[in-house]
Formats: structure tokens, C-alpha cells, sequence
């Protein structure tokens, strides 16, 4: 039987798995890129994985395998999940096929729901967590701009060492933290602040701390995640969530937010993930969340009628 890889397995062909794959692969680390989204497969293979930086004249190419089916992956030992939180599933049955029983993957992805999912795949001995606030957008398919620098908060995980090594090298901010749920329900916070009010007005991140009534209603989106997380016994990595998602907003204010990335390129959004999770856990405890309610509804009202006008764009999905 083959000795499983000592490479990486990145999940994914969008923003932030051509970003990682960029940078990486500018490193010297051998990695995999999986995925199905066509134009994204084809740009990567033809053109390598491109990193635009500002200032530059073009984009740097940075030449990467990818695969479209676990079959051509192999076995390999470390994996980092980069799809969105509605094709986590999907990436669990890949990762059941290539991931070796020694291995872990590693998921940096947005919203509540994916750790679940890949550990009912591959038990929860295999799967790390992790958020990140680095941020990319997609110029095209193959092509990312960085956004802000951000930093890669990984949760405790006896296998992660040489994953760590490796963005360490790429030179990606990383801090261990033995705290996971906290880490993941403050980028939650963040993420429900600023990415439905930025796919609403379809505005950069920026734009929401220079608007009085687009700020409010971020504080307040913020605020109920931390009462919701509270009720659940979680601490966030901050004192108040509002004041943090404010602060990633400036600090990536030229940025568009991933979801409104998706909305813009008729992919599926997370918006499920993201604000109706608040909205689910907040039922649970007995939380109101009137304003996460209602960006879930309108997020998901107006993704219907972008579908309704686009269909066919509307097939994309980035994976």
C-alpha cells in the first residue's frame, strides 16, 4: 500500500484556497488543490494560482496541482478546509476517500455547523479548527487580491505541527489557542456584522463604519452574538463584539466581503451558516435577535431575486 503524502490538500478553488495556495506554493510547500468549480479548476491549471498584489503591474504565478475527484488526490495526511460552509458536506465525502487515518484537516471556514459535519465523516480525532481574519477577493477565477493581513487562530491539535510550520513559513500570522468555541463564535460576531450588511448595499467594508445607520445596525448585529454566545456559555476572544467587528471593518475597509463576492458572482452564499445560526441558537437559549432575523431574511430574499434574473450565473459556486 502507498505511504500517504506528507503534502497538503487544500479544499477548494476560491478566494481564500487560491490565496493559501499562492503563498504557500511561494514557500516551497508541495500542496493540492481539490475542487469542482470549472472555471476556477481550468484557470488554476493553465495559469497557476495568481497573486495580485497592489502596486504590481500583474499578478504572480505560482504553478499548482488540481484535482477534480478524490481518486486523483491519493492519500495524504494533512488537508485545510476552504469551501464554503454549504459544500462542507461534499468535502467531507472527498476527505473520507484521501485522508489518511493518521491525518487531519484543518477547517478555517466562516460560520457554525462544518466541524460537525466533517467530524461525523472522519471522527472528530481528525479534524482541528481554526478561524482566520486574512482576508482575499476573487479578481477572476485563479486570480486573488489580498486583503487584510489578519491572523490564523488554530484551536489545540497533537497533528497540526508541520500544517503550522508550513503557513508559518508562507508567513502567515499563527497563534494556537486552547479556547476553539470562543474563536469561532467572535469570527461569527464579525462575520454577521459586516457580511450581510455588505451584500445588502453591496458596499465595501469600509463603508459600513462611515455610514451612522449602516453602523448601528453592525454594533447591534455584533451585540446579539455575543448575548447569544453568553446564554451558551462561550467567551468571546473580546470584550465587546461590536467594537471588534467595527475595528475589521476599518482595518479591511477596501475589502468586499465574501458573501457579497458570492451574491456578485451568483454562487450561493453562507448566509444560513452565518446569521440564521445566530438566529437558531438564539431560539434555543431564549435570545432575541431581531436584527440577525432580518438581515437572514433580506440576504435571502435578495439572492432569490438575483437568481430569479441570473440562473445561469447562479450555477457558479467557487468550490
Amino acid at each position: 500500500m502507498t505511504s500517504p503524502s506528507f503534502s497538503l490538500l487544500i479544499v477548494g478553488t476560491g478566494a481564500l484556497a487560491t490565496l493559501f495556495a499562492a503563498r504557500l506554493r511561494a514557500a516551497g510547500v508541495e500542496m493540492t488543490l481539490l475542487g469542482s468549480w470549472p472555471e476556477g479548476v481550468e484557470a488554476l491549471r493553465r495559469h497557476g494560482a495568481r497573486l495580485w498584489v497592489e502596486g504590481e503591474a500583474e499578478a504572480r504565478a505560482f504553478s499548482v496541482r488540481v484535482a477534480t475527484r478524490p481518486e486523483e488526490v491519493g492519500q495524504v495526511r494533512f488537508a485545510l478546509v476552504l469551501v464554503k460552509a454549504w459544500q462542507t458536506a461534499r468535502a467531507a465525502r472527498h476527505l473520507q476517500a484521501c485522508l489518511a487515518a493518521e491525518g487531519v484537516a484543518l477547517t478555517l471556514q466562516n460560520g457554525l455547523g462544518n466541524v460537525e459535519t466533517l467530524a461525523g465523516a472522519l471522527g472528530r480525532e481528525r479534524v482541528a479548527v481554526g478561524v482566520t481574519t486574512t482576508g482575499a477577493t476573487l479578481v477572476a477565477p485563479g486570480v486573488v487580491r489580498p486583503g487584510g493581513e489578519g491572523v490564523i487562530h488554530l484551536g489545540e491539535h497533537p497533528r497540526l505541527e508541520p500544517v503550522v510550520r508550513w503557513l508559518q513559513r508562507a508567513g502567515f500570522s499563527v497563534e494556537v489557542s486552547p479556547d476553539v468555541q470562543g474563536l469561532i463564535w467572535g469570527k461569527l460576531a464579525v462575520n454577521a456584522a459586516i457580511n450581510p450588511l455588505t451584500t445588502l448595499l453591496e458596499v465595501p467594508n469600509g463603508a459600513l463604519v462611515a455610514n451612522a445607520a449602516a453602523r448601528l445596525f453592525l454594533r447591534r448585529a455584533a451585540w446579539e452574538v455575543q448575548a447569544v454566545a453568553g446564554a451558551l456559555g462561550v467567551r468571546l476572544p473580546f470584550p465587546d463584539a461590536a467594537d471588534a467587528a467595527e475595528e475589521v471593518a476599518r482595518r479591511t475597509a477596501r475589502n468586499l466581503s465574501s458573501m457579497l463576492q458570492d451574491l456578485r458572482r451568483g454562487a450561493p452564499t453562507e448566509i444560513d451558516a452565518i446569521s440564521g445560526a445566530v438566529v437558531r441558537f438564539g431560539r434555543q437559549v431564549g435570545v432575541s435577535t431581531p436584527v440577525n432575523q432580518a438581515l437572514w431574511e433580506m440576504v435571502k430574499e435578495k439572492v432569490e431575486r438575483r437568481r430569479q434574473a441570473a440562473p445561469s450565473a447562479h450555477k457558479k459556486n467557487g468550490a
